[in-house]
């Protein structure tokens, strides 16, 4: 059965001045999986998700979504091709309810309808848990819920690939749990295919089918869960040799 490479990058670099932030970085997604980054701080896992979405355009390399090359194309177009993302720290709209939140990914990402926006919205609301009435204000929520309300907003983009940017941070133990069942979820129930960059290797190790490691802005390591925890190098440069899964 032939594997769908849902998303590709061939030798993408990024610099800024004369630091090379990313530095011919090729990784290949398979449709279904869930792909983890991983790596130090400054090892150019956010600057290589942004290169992804459209946010910054590679000085070299190539990116491929679906069989298309979207090297350099507006983050918009990139979302009409059916990619979407969350952040470190959730960009929400404060003054407006959840609801309406969810209809700008749907109206202006998905380009659907404001009435089958409405409907979509209300059911992915309901998909990720979100636990408050879709009138509340965005502003009046906390962390865990405005995790929630930004993947529901960018399951409403329709996407085929969801890239998560530290979608644990500032969670409790008991939230990180919920988290980890609805990224699982996403992709079981939905079919949506996750890149996800996270410092916490508990998240990482439980729900990643494959993990590349960064450094320094280069590839250093690639495979499964068990071989990341394995290789030398990435025990040497990353978890440390008291690291236990």
């Amino acid at each position: 059965m032939k594997v769908l490479v849902l998303l590709e990058t061939q030798n993408a670099c990024k610099r800024f001045g004369g630091l090379k932030a990313v530095n011919n970085v090729s990784i290949k997604v398979e449709q279904g999986q869930i792909y983890g980054l991983i790596g130090p701080n400054g090892a150019g896992k956010t600057t290589f998700l942004n290169i992804i979405s459209g946010t910054y355009t590679p000085e070299e390399g190539k990116v491929f979504f679906n069989g298309k090359d979207v090297t350099g194309i507006k983050p918009f177009k990139v979302c009409h091709e059916g990619m979407a993302r969350t952040y470190q720290i959730v960009r929400s709209f404060p003054n407006m309810t959840a609801l309406e939140n969810v209809l700008v990914g749907g109206i202006f990402g998905g380009k659907m309808s404001r009435h089958e926006a409405r409907k979509k919205a209300l059911e992915y609301l309901e998909f990720v848990g979100f636990p408050l009435s879709p009138d509340t204000f965005a502003y009046e929520l906390n962390t865990m819920q405005l995790k929630r309300l930004e993947m529901a907003r960018a399951l409403s983009t329709n996407c085929k690939l969801l890239l998560l940017d530290e979608v644990a941070a500032g969670l409790t133990p008991g939230e990180l749990n919920d988290i980890t069942v609805l990224i699982r979820k996403m992709r079981d129930d939905m079919g949506i295919t996750i890149i996800i960059v996270e410092h916490l290797m508990k998240l990482i190790m439980s729900v990643c089918d494959h993990i590349a490691v960064l450094y320094f802005g280069e590839k250093l390591a690639e495979g499964t869960p068990m071989e990341i925890t394995e290789h030398e190098d990435v025990i040497k440069a990353y978890l440390g040799e008291n690291y236990n899964l």
